[in-house]
């Protein structure tokens, strides 16, 4: 008999037999699931299932696991170096003629559907849960609708009440009732799964050969119901390009943040900032590869502690980098750009040679794995959410220290004049070497942040710096509020371009737009007013 026909029937005298009391598994009832000709013990395992008879599950598992022997008085359940009596539970002693007991295909089969069954109508939700999902893997067949009803009837939680509901519906479409065929096909139209919209679009057919179904009333409500499953499709693809594109957006936010210090605030074309960003991601490495060896139980909290050493790992390079050389090129844009254009291919060689030209693994930890279903069809990934979290946190602090810190009130009084500065006694060289090291240290965050979702190698910031050049550009130089809406703004058209003209395309028409705008305003989004201009 074919496997999915035994499964069918299994669940029909399961459901069948539902009314009967539940009792405890008897020894001759166990000895007839586990010895004897196949449609014998299919037979004794529909009538335990039905009961739900106490140890069955214990049971039906370790035939599965192929964990079960049978002696002339006993099935017994092995459990590691434990024997267990299959009706009872209790400790028994294994002897050494005990015979394993041998299941084929079908005999398998049948055990999987009785364990779905039992799970089905188990009194966890959990478990119920589980069985749900995997009946949804499954082709549905009419034999499992009395089953379906029946958990049905018995289920309070209204996400899987919504779930089997729509399993009804799927089996009810090819019904013989006509009636039944229309409800299922108005009932399938709330459902916002692509799986649906795929088997109404089979029982509709196409237009030339047409499909299974005739009536024409069912026939429109059939049409309705793809329409309607459509549209809630497409908002999940909406909802998905506009957080993919908020998610870019926050990670050109943290790289642009930094170039907004160096390049806004201070004038220096810095191209070594990409590379002070892989900077930070190669001591995330680091410090996860010392977790990995020294304190495996905590390696789920590497990041706290990454996040800091990403930081000072850049920002003392970047700091370094303006006390040996930027320091001698202020007011002198073009020769900053060539320098650090040379201090980037040296740091990315400097990497190669030490780690490899090969990028390297960085490994996320368990919170920041897997994601939020909002959709069927639109899932949020978590690192990506706390991606967009870490960038707003950044920001709150680079601003609470740009306007309310001493340091912040230096880092303006140097930008906006430094010889006034200087003559009121502000130590101008430590105020560049400091700001410097924190738009570096910001860049080493970003490479932190960007460990989280890409892959980590010595050409990690060529491939953001341009960007970042564009938000601040565009955001207005020196302004951290345009830099917000800049990049935020990129992210969200390059992505919904992306799916209208392709990647390549979308990144040069975000081009063209940007000097199309500059030539239109040449200050950027947000201008500087009064004495700050």
């Amino acid at each position: 008999m074919h496997l999915r026909r035994l499964t069918s029937l299994l669940f029909a005298a399961f459901v069948g037999l539902a009314s009967l009391p539940a009792q405890a598994l008897a020894p001759d009832e166990a000895r007839a699931i586990a010895a004897g000709d196949t449609d014998a013990r299919i037979a004794a395992l529909a009538a335990a299932a039905a009961r739900a008879d106490e140890g069955l599950p214990r049971l039906v598992q370790a035939l599965l696991d192929d964990a079960v022997k049978l002696t002339p008085k006993q099935v017994l359940v092995i459990d590691g170096d434990k024997a267990l009596d299959a009706a009872t539970g209790q400790a028994a002693t294994l002897p050494d003629d005990a015979e394993d007991v041998v299941n084929n295909n079908r005999m398998r089969g049948a055990l999987q559907a009785a364990q779905a069954a039992l799970k089905l109508l188990s009194p966890d939700m959990a478990v119920r849960q589980s069985a749900v999902a995997e009946l949804g893997k499954e082709t549905l067949e009419a034999a499992q609708l009395p089953l379906i009803d029946k958990a049905l009837g018995a289920e309070t939680d209204p996400a899987l009440k919504e779930r089997l509901s729509l399993m009804r519906a799927a089996i009810l479409i090819a019904s013989s009732d006509r009636a039944q065929r229309l409800d299922a096909a108005r009932a399938l139209g709330e459902s916002g799964q692509s799986q649906v919209r795929s088997l109404l679009q089979e029982r509709l057919g196409d237009a030339k050969t047409g499909g299974p179904e005739t009536d024409p009333e069912v026939r429109g409500a059939l049409i309705a119901s793809i329409d309607k499953v459509s549209a809630k499709l497409a908002w999940g693809e909406r909802l998905g390009v506009m957080f993919t594109g908020i998610s870019l957006g926050s990670i050109l936010l943290l790289v642009a943040l930094g170039l907004a210090i160096t390049y806004g605030l201070m004038g220096v074309i810095n191209m070594a900032h990409g590379e002070l960003m892989m900077i930070g991601a190669y001591a995330t490495y680091l410090v996860q590869n010392l977790f990995r060896t020294y304190a495996p139980s905590a390696f789920d909290h590497y990041i706290w502690l990454a996040i800091p050493a990403s930081f000072l790992a850049s920002a003392l390079v970047g700091a370094v980098l303006e006390r040996l050389v930027l320091r001698w090129l202020y007011g002198r844009p073009l020769e900053t750009l060539l320098a650090t254009w040379g201090i980037s291919l040296v740091l990315m060689q400097a990497v190669r040679s030490l780690f490899g030209a090969q990028n390297v693994p960085v490994e996320n930890p368990a919170w920041l794995s897997g994601g939020v279903a909002v959709m069927s069809n639109l899932v949020l990934p978590y690192n990506r959410i706390a991606i967009i979290g870490f960038a707003f946190a950044v920001l709150a602090g680079v601003a609470l220290l740009i306007a309310r810190t001493r340091l912040g009130l230096f880092v303006r009084g140097v930008t906006q004049n430094r010889r006034m500065a200087a003559c009121v006694g502000i130590d101008t060289a430590r105020i560049d070497t400091l700001a410097f090291g924190l738009g570096a240290g910001i860049a080493g965050l970003a490479g932190c942040a960007l460990s989280q979702v890409g892959n980590v190698g010595p050409d990690l910031g060529q491939n953001y710096i341009v960007d970042s050049f564009m938000v601040v550009v565009l955001g207005g130089v020196g302004q951290l509020a345009g830099t917000v809406y800049a990049a935020l703004g990129l992210g969200v058209l390059n992505k919904f371009l992306e799916g209208w003209a392709g990647a390549v395309l979308a990144k040069i028409m975000v081009l063209v737009f940007i000097v199309v705008f500059i030539q239109k305003r040449p200050q950027g989004l947000f201008a500087m007013k009064g004495r700050d201009a």
